[in-house]
This record gives structure tokens, sequence and C-alpha cells, in this order.
């Protein structure tokens, strides 16, 4: 597996653990040690992956992530209703954090070529 696919996957994992954790400090339906587990695990993720990937770029993903699943969990868990406007913020995020991951692959490419 190649370097930068495998610090991709990092930043994903990283960013999975975020919601976790982040719900945790909300939920006391997850445990305490969870939420320390997942937390110290998603920072080594993310600083693995910015040993390839640009530090800006995970930062910006692993937090949109985040931001992406707490809301996700907190309509789910909470009233199961979201309005018109915060869905279309949301997808806009999403939509952000695709182009970042694009443009991160496009830039790393110009890097090794010269």
């Amino acid at each position: 597996m190649k370097n930068d696919t495998k610090a991709w996957i990092y930043v994903l994992l990283a960013g999975f653990l975020e919601i976790v954790w982040a719900s945790g400090f909300k939920y006391d339906e997850v445990p305490t040690w969870v939420v320390l587990i997942a937390i110290l695990l998603s920072f080594d993720l993310i600083i693995r992956a910015t040993k390839v990937i640009p530090v800006g770029t995970v930062y910006a993903v692993f937090a949109g992530i985040g931001t992406i699943g707490t809301v996700i969990v907190e309509v789910i868990f909470e009233n199961g209703s979201v309005s018109p406007s915060r869905i279309a913020l949301i997808l806009l995020l999403l939509l952000c954090i695709i182009g970042l991951k694009l443009t991160s692959t496009e830039d790393a490419s110009k890097e090794s070529e010269s």
C-alpha cells in the first residue's frame, strides 16, 4: 500500500474516532475509558498522517469528518429532525473535504515530479 493511501486511511479512522470521543462528552452511554482511548488513538493517527499529507489538509479533513459525524449522531439521538439549511451546510462541508483530498493528491504528484 502506498504511503499516501495509508495516510488517508489514518485520517479517515481518526475522523471516525473523533465522532466517538466528541459524542462521548455529551452522551453518558459512551464510557469514559472509550472516550480516552478514542482521543489518544485519533491524535496518534493524525500525527502519523501529517508525515505524508500537509498538516492543514489533515486537520481540516479530520475536523470536517468529526463535525459531520457528530451532527449526524446528534440528529439521531436527539430528535431526528434537521433543517434544510443545516443539511445544505453539511453537504457544503463534505464537498470541501472532498476538494481538499483531491487537491492534496494533485499537490503530492507535482512534488514527486520535480
